[in-house]
Parts: structure tokens; sequence; C-alpha cells
């Protein structure tokens, strides 16, 4: 995407564009920071399926990018727009977050894919493949840092190079097109291609690929797919983004053809069309979506249904009319096809984007961490239950949670018609279903022996987990603090006149 040359065209076509586009494309063009991603914040905003937990791993990382684990359990991060790679130290005291976040390499143009193999760190910059000699023990490099495949091109759009190994031990790299849509004059952009590992027999392997940014080695058949973002300015709702099944000698279609083999209208007959075929997609996601990252899964230790399962990274549409992606997804290969599931949403809430997922790890633990180079994160997800409620931080006391005093709000306050709105305001939220029913209940019997007036307004505010956020006004706040106050204990503080709230069980 030319993001210069591509605003007018959005403003064009769209009429405007929202605060919250521009901050991503500035984000894009300048470097400019996204939202930070507060803990309290993104345990509210962001949703999983039953079953799985989710925490903010390491905040505090502009434009974080690919992931790529050690055989010793660190964390290597890229970061392109910095030059490094980051070694963020394996969490050996169990407290939720790495033991030490490091620069283990710097200098590097645009680095972005990266793996170990034979006792090496293979880092793929924009322009050329490169290696070092590293500890995977220790985590330390032991050597030079010297180019290994050297000349390629890095103009234009897609400059970025993302590499692996693969099961038979080669290194494959993919690289992305200069253009929107183009026939390009280095054959090697838009391409899979693959090597030995010293770097020789260089070979491509794959074309038509306008921008495979991630790929993986499906585990049950050894087979190879690729995620590939489509073409732009062909409207909101076309041509979907791809998920591709790679196998040699294949043609993927661009830039002549998009999405189901449908032929590009900016680009006439594909000139070697009597010597290749389009190959059709394995998958699409909708248009923009701008799938990266991909990972299968080891479903060791998760809730069924986790057999056959890649997860994806969609980092979001950044010139479309009405945001959309911005998630990751869980794809399940069936007896029918690949099914695409929502797996981590609410990066997106009504247009307002607070991060975009870029790449997909598991860890030696069986989770799954998740850069977001917009929020600069890293998140961690993994088995557990996402239905605890809310409870006193570590070596908080009762005490602390209760009101030192009455709050000054509570004089002269109506508290029977304080507390019949808060009920009114229980029932439309639909407390019940997790407090009172529901496979999991969490009653709130004993509550004014635990927390005060403030407190209860307090986990209102902002509640943990997966109590959502309501947008209750501070008068409403007081409301349902006084219901459940009255509701769910005795004689709550400041409170002793007020009687229970009509109606309630």
């Amino acid at each position: 995407m030319a993001l210069l040359a591509s605003i007018p065209l959005v403003l064009i076509a769209t009429g405007t564009i929202s605060s919250s586009s521009l901050r991503m494309i500035l984000n894009v063009m300048t470097g400019a920071a996204g939202p930070a991603a507060v803990p309290a914040e993104v345990q509210q905003r962001l949703q999983l399926p039953p079953g799985f937990q989710l925490q903010v791993y390491a905040g505090d990382l502009p434009r974080a990018r690919f992931l790529r684990f050690t055989p010793g359990g660190d964390l290597l991060l890229s970061r392109p727009h910095s030059g490094d790679i980051m070694l963020l130290r394996k969490d050996a005291d169990g407290n939720g977050q790495p033991d030490a976040v490091i620069t283990l390499i710097s200098g590097l143009k645009r680095p972005l894919g990266m793996d170990i193999a034979g006792g090496y760190l293979y880092i793929a910059e924009s322009h050329q493949i490169g290696r070092v000699p590293f500890d995977s023990a220790t985590g330390k490099l032991t050597g030079a840092y010297e180019p290994l495949v050297e000349g390629f091109t890095d103009d234009g759009n897609h400059w970025s190079k993302t590499l692996a190994f693969g099961p038979d031990g080669l290194l494959y790299l993919a690289q992305g097109s200069t253009c929107n849509v183009c026939v390009e004059e280095d054959e090697r952009r838009a391409t899979m291609m693959r090597f030995q590992p010293d770097g020789s027999g260089g070979e491509i392997i794959a074309t038509g690929l306008r921008n495979s940014v991630g790929f993986d080695w499906a585990p049950w058949s050894g087979e190879l797919y690729a995620t590939d973002n489509g073409r732009d300015l062909l409207g909101d709702d076309f041509p979907p983004c791809e998920l591709n099944l790679i196998e040699e000698g294949r043609f993927y279609g661009w830039p002549f053809f998009n999405g189901a083999n449908i032929p590009d209208p900016d680009m006439g007959e594909d000139p070697l069309a009597g010597q290749r075929e389009p190959t059709a997609m394995a998958h699409g996601f909708r248009a923009h979506n701008a799938p990266l990252g991909i990972a299968f899964i080891d479903d060791t230790g998760w809730p069924s249904g986790y057999e056959r399962t890649a997860l994806a990274a969609l980092h979001g549409s950044w010139n479309r009319s009405e945001p959309d992606g911005y998630k990751v997804v869980s794809l399940h290969w069936t007896d029918q096809g690949i099914e695409q599931r929502d797996f981590l949403t609410g990066f997106n809430q009504d247009g307002k984007i607070s991060g975009r997922p870029v790449d997909v790890a598991q860890g030696p633990d069986g989770a799954i961490y998740i850069s977001d180079d917009y929020a600069g994160a890293i998140y961690r997800v993994s088995p557990g239950d996402n239905k605890a409620g809310w409870s006193p931080p570590a070596g908080a006391t009762t005490a602390s949670r209760l009101d030192a005093k009455p709050p000054a709000w509570l004089a002269g306050a109506d508290l029977p018609a304080l507390a019949q709105r808060g009920e009114q305001l229980y029932l439309y939220y639909e407390c019940a279903s997790c407090h009172e029913s529901g496979e999991n209940p969490k009653p709130l019997t004993g509550l004014a022996d635990r927390l005060g007036y403030n407190a209860i307004i307090d986990v209102l505010r902002a509640p943990q987990s997966p109590m959502p956020i309501y947008p209750l006004s501070e008068t409403e706040l007081r409301e349902m603090a006084v219901y459940l106050l009255n509701r769910h204990g005795a004689n709550p503080p400041g409170a002793t006149a007020a009687p229970k709230a009509g109606g309630a069980p």
C-alpha cells in the first residue's frame, strides 16, 4: 500500500477519514504512537472463547512485529522500524511477565522474520538474509553477524521479508510486491523462495503472492500454508485476502487475478496464460482484513475443538469506509473445508481501534503469544477459566475495601429511590445471568462485609474480565452501589436506614 498516495483516494471514496483511521495511518507512516495497552482496560475490552484467559505479557514495545521462541524458552521480537531484535527472558518467576527485556541485536535494516537452526539465529532484513551464532541456553549471541544471502530489492510498498525453516530443514523466504498491482521487474518479488541453510541453492517455488507475510506447516500433513493480502482500491468488499496452500511451481494469481481467480480490471489478460493457470485460494478472509502471522497450534491441554487448528492475526483495514479485521481468528480444518471462527476480539469497538494484531507464536508452556504493533504490546492467551469474578489484589485486606466513612453523596440521599433505580439497572444489564445462574455463578452474598460504596463503584467502573464495562453515569454507579449493598449485605456503612429494594428476591 502506498499510504501517502492513497490517502486522497480514501478521502475521495469515503468523503472523510476517521480520527482512528488517521491515527493508524500516521502510525504506519511516521511511527506515531498508538494507544497504550493498559492491562485493566485490555482485560475488559478483549474477548476470548470460553476456556481461555488473557493477560498483557509485555508492554512498551513500540512497533512490535514478529515473534519466535528460542529452544531455551525465551521470546524473540523483531521491530523493523527500530532496526532491532529484542529478547524477552522467559517468565521463570511466574509473575506473568518476562524476567527481562533486552536488545539482542541492533543496527539492522528493517528486520522482520527470524528463526533458529544449527546454532544460528537467522534474520530476514529487508535487503538480505543474515545470521549470527546464538546460544539458546543462555539467550546470548556468541559471534559476529554475517550476511548470508544479499542483493534483495526492498523498494516500494511491501519491503518486509519473512523466513522460517521447514520440516525438510530448508530455509523458506517470503517477500511481497513493490506495488498495489503491477508487473514486477524483480522476479523474486511477490514470491515464496527456498534456500539451503548456508544460503545456497536459492529458487523460487511459488509466484503470484502479493504479500504473504505469514506462513507455517500443518503438523498433520506437512503442507505449507501462507496468508496473502489482497489488493486495494477495488472497494470495501473486494477482493478477499487469502490463505493459500503453497505447492511448488504454482502461480497464485496476482496481479492478474483476485479472490476466486477473478480477472483484475486494471491488468488485462495474463501474458503467460498459455503457460500457467491461477491456483484457487484455500480460504478467503474478508477484504482488507490484512492477515499477517499464522501458526498451527499444539492443542494439548486446550479445550476440545482445536485438534487441527491454526491461529491467524488479522492486522485490520486502514482504507475501508468502516474498519474491519483487528482480531485473531482460529482456522479449523474440517471434512467440509476450512472454517474460520473469532478467537481474540475487541480491538475494534464501534470504529475505535485500540490494537492491531501482527503475529502469533505458541510458547513451550502451551500458551499463545500475540504481538500488537499499534499498542506496542504482547498478549498471552492460555487455557484456563475466564469466568473468574472479582477478588481483592493479593495482600489486600478486607478493611481496605470498606469505606472509612460514608461517602458525602449519601448525606440526604433518597436511598430507597436509589436502590429501586439500581435494581432496574441490574435487571437491564442482566447481571443475574452471571451472578445468580449459569454453569459457574458468582454469588454476591455478603457483599457489604467485603466492599464499601467506593469499592463497588470502582469495580463497576473498571471491572475484571469477563464482566463487561457498562456505560454507567456517576449517578447510575451510585444507584447500583446502593442496590447491591442493600440487597446482598446487612447493615452497609451509611445505609442503616435504607430498606431492601422493592421486588428483590
